[in-house]
């Protein structure tokens, strides 16, 4: 499993995980969509933001590796933001490539998408 370097392990100053450690020692968990409701908690849609943020500053519209991306928080974003950037696509693999829809993102999340997020004295709250 790739270890992506650099990445938050989670949204700062909040227990939402971005990452995992290790393997799951019972099996990868398969990436599915969950559908996000327009009733979901203001916490919840800042983790979406935040995680797809993260992933645009880490990834750009280059294709990626799952790796030790955390299986629930893409899921949340798997089939609309992020889609499979492979065919045919493991969902339960952590070798398996994604890409960011850029312009679903956009239209989903627009401030994580602001140039002035990450700027190099705001890195250390993010790693």
């Amino acid at each position: 499993m790739l270890k992506h370097r650099g990445f938050p392990g989670r949204l700062p100053g909040t227990d939402f995980q971005f990452t995992i450690r290790r393997p799951a020692k019972k099996g990868v968990t398969p990436l599915k969509a969950r559908e996000r409701y327009a009733d979901r908690r203001a916490a919840d849609r800042r983790a979406d933001s935040g995680f797809m943020a993260a992933l645009w500053h880490h990834f750009g519209e280059e294709p990626f590796e799952r790796g030790n991306l955390d299986a629930g928080r893409l899921s949340w974003l798997f089939g609309r933001e992020v889609v499979p950037a492979e065919d045919p696509f493991d969902p339960a693999s952590y070798d398996a490539l994604l890409k960011i829809d850029a312009d679903r993102a956009r239209a989903a999340f627009p401030e994580a998408f602001d140039p002035n997020l990450f700027e190099e004295d705001d890195d250390e709250d993010w790693a």
